[in-house]
């Protein structure tokens, strides 16, 4: 059972990174929380898009792709009022979709710097 949840876990992250990258999401990083003590999910995905607009779209896109390829839709979604950071939570994967500037700000990668990182290449 470990092994499928493991599986499952996984082809959701990927299928999101899928729906980040077909809106054009850039510096897409994936943290690994799940050696983390206290960590509350397994994975953070953080991207950035370039406005409001931008951002706002990315999400959908993230929502419809997971929706679509793996049945599965959010426990929660926090930020699309102003879409400078959408929050998209999928309980064992956390979307942070940001606006460039915000996301330097709030740090995500640095306040979680113990994580495994891995970088997706943008594809534009």
């Amino acid at each position: 059972m470990i092994d499928q949840e493991n599986t499952s876990t996984e082809q959701l992250v990927d299928t999101i990174v899928e729906g980040i990258q077909e809106k054009k999401g850039t510096n897409i990083a994936i943290l690994d929380m799940r050696e983390i003590d206290g960590s509350i999910c397994q994975y953070f995905i953080i991207c950035d898009g370039d406005s409001n607009t931008h951002v706002d779209a990315i999400g959908n896109s993230v929502e419809d792709y997971v929706r679509k390829q793996i049945n599965d839709k959010p426990f929660h979604i926090e930020g699309r009022e102003n879409a400078e950071w959408i929050l998209v939570d999928y309980v064992d994967v956390v979307v942070h979709i940001f606006q460039k500037p915000i996301r330097s700000f709030y740090n995500l990668e640095d306040l979680w710097a113990d994580a495994k990182r891995t970088d997706i290449e943008n594809l534009f």
